[in-house]
């Protein structure tokens, strides 16, 4: 058993991964900015408050709490808001992540920093651990940064790429593209889905079981976790439509160009994730299965 410090604890992929590691048999810290949103106080987790841009906060908790690993899921995520918001955006992601490697270099913590399709240009699709990064948006500058910071860490480190994670929305929780397809198909309501973005849906239970296996096997360097399957937003309201019984005309098709966003998404990502499979165990299960389970739930 661990004792694992998770950051962005009140977020979906934490809120998940928290879950995750509990029931694995892991004690976990958990932080996160304000009150815990955690389903429940559940046994073996200890939520602590936590601004990650304070310089000392997180480095008190590690002094007392003596995690033997760290996993660093917060972050400034919105793509847009990263652009208009560029200053906060580096103190957030890149910043603060440095300093949180000091912490773990200095309590000689196992670090995992979780990281994103963004750092890609979108240009090849399916990309491996070894492409070359050429981030479009902020969003993607600042992890590609933060993962250069990683890499000098002088504790054993991993990064874990992931991409477009779903599943059903947390209680206060931003939706996500799976709740927010199926609560506007279900409630009938017209809605316009991007179908020129093509990616390789990441089902948050499974994401957070890859984490788990990087942490338990102290596997190092960069991971892609994510689904095998290639879709593009508008392909997964489909799927979702036939499953629920609903109207798929209710979605317009459009391409990326139909929006104005201040952040530039690349066109194709999605991973290759034959490196976790082999090495790892790990085997995401597919989205027809997901839906379904999540739809009858």
């Amino acid at each position: 058993m661990e004792k694992i410090l998770v950051t962005g604890a009140n977020g979906f992929v934490g809120q998940e991964l928290v879950q995750v590691l509990t029931q694995r048999g892991h004690s976990v810290i958990a932080t996160g900015k304000g009150p815990t949103r955690l389903a429940v106080e559940t046994n073996g987790v200890r939520y602590v408050a936590a601004d990650i841009t304070h310089p000392f906060e997180l480095q008190a908790i590690i002094e007392s709490e003596k995690p033997t690993a760290i996993v660093h899921c917060a972050a400034m995520s919105q793509v847009d808001e990263c652009e208009q918001k560029q200053k906060e955006a580096h103190n957030i992601n890149v910043e603060a992540t440095a300093r949180l490697v000091l912490d773990a270099e200095e309590h000689n913590c196992f670090f995992l920093f979780v990281s994103t399709d963004f750092v890609f240009d979108g240009e090849k699709g399916m990309y491996t651990e070894e492409d070359d990064l050429n981030p479009i948006s902020w969003y993607g500058q600042t992890k590609l940064e933060a993962e250069a910071i990683v890499q000098t860490a002088e504790v054993p480190w991993a990064i874990v790429r992931t991409c477009l994670v779903y599943g059903n929305a947390y209680s206060h929780g931003r939706s996500t593209i799976f709740s927010w397809l199926r609560d506007n198909l279900k409630a009938g309501r017209h809605c316009k889905v991007v179908d020129d973005q093509f990616r390789t849906p990441t089902y948050v239970n499974d994401l957070a079981i890859g984490i788990a296996l990087v942490l338990e096997q102290r596997k190092t360097g960069i991971w892609h976790i994510s689904g095998e399957e290639v879709f593009t937003p508008y392909r997964m309201g489909l799927a979702i439509a036939e499953m629920g019984g609903w109207d798929a005309g209710l979605m317009e098709r459009v391409t990326a160009a139909s929006f104005t966003q201040p952040g530039k998404r690349p066109a194709k990502t999605g991973f290759d994730i034959q490196k976790a499979k082999k090495e790892l165990g790990y085997q995401p299960r597919s989205f027809s299965q997901v839906a379904a389970q999540l739809l009858a739930g």
